[in-house]
């Protein structure tokens, strides 16, 4: 009777260690990027927040007189912490229509406690001129520091990172 070989069954040790060393890689890639991108979502609720506020902003804008005084019911949103919510802490429009919204704790990362800007804009995209009562909006910029917002620019959806 002839006898067989035995067959080799399995993973050598060393496949299995390539295989979880490839592993440990992309993982040390991959999460600090996912953890930027939940970050990055939790921001764009903020945004949209922000974005029930512009529309009323806009139309006081249109067709006012005269603009109201910051955080006035005039502007035709919820202001201060009555415009809380998951990840708002609170949301302000100031006297020439400039709304912020200061980040609620628990993002992650560092936006915890961040304030991101919105400012109205009488001219088309690509330059920037205050807006007056009366006038129309043509454009917003949103995410810049000199509207007041401390937000690091990674956080930020690209749709909030200059002038749109």
């Amino acid at each position: 009777m002839k006898t067989m070989k035995k067959v080799q069954q399995g993973f050598t040790l060393i496949e299995l260690m390539i295989v979880v060393a490839i592993i440990g890689i992309l993982a040390a890639v991959a999460l600090p990027a996912y953890q930027d991108y939940t970050v990055r979502a939790k921001i764009s609720e903020v945004l949209l927040a922000m974005s029930s506020c512009r529309t009323s902003v806009t139309e006081v804008f249109q067709s006012g007189n005269a603009l109201p005084a910051a955080d006035d019911a005039a502007w035709g949103c919820t202001t201060g912490t009555g415009a809380a919510t998951k990840q708002v802490a609170e949301l302000h429009v100031s006297a020439a229509g400039v709304i912020t919204a200061k980040t609620a704790t628990g993002l992650g990362g560092t936006a915890d406690g961040k304030v991101v800007s919105m400012a109205p804009s009488s001219t088309a995209a690509g330059t920037f001129t205050a807006a007056v009562a009366g006038t129309n909006i043509a454009g917003w910029r949103c995410g810049l520091t000199a509207d007041g917002t401390d937000m690091p620019a990674k956080y930020l959806p690209s749709s909030c990172r200059g002038v749109y």
